[in-house]
């Protein structure tokens, strides 16, 4: 006989996306679950990362940061023009990335 599908409900205890329950797959194999947690605080932790990674507000903000030190003669017009374009660089594969992976 084959597995059923319920309305709206996998068929097997793999976790869905955006879903996070307890399946049959669980019940079933008890000793997996901790195997799944550690993957899905890998999971957020990748996610975390990424967001603070590809944070273009950062950047701008180093960017004036950078800027107001110049105009206050705490660094050289040559130290600034080094610096502005690491940021600069940085910014471009920011974007660069998230163009992309699309978002």
């Amino acid at each position: 006989m084959k597995p059923t599908r319920l309305e709206g409900r996998p068929t097997s205890g793999a976790p869905q996306e955006g879903g996070g329950g307890f399946g049959l797959g669980d019940i079933l194999f008890p000793f997996l679950l901790p195997i799944k947690g550690v993957a899905w605080i890998g999971g957020k932790l990748k996610e975390a990362a990424e967001q603070e990674i590809t944070d273009e507000s950062r950047v701008h903000e180093d960017l004036l940061d950078l800027q107001m030190r110049l105009e206050m003669e705490e660094i050289s017009e040559e130290e600034f023009r080094r610096r502005e374009q690491v940021l600069v660089e940085r910014l471009e594969a920011i974007r660069k990335y998230k163009e992309e992976k699309g978002r």
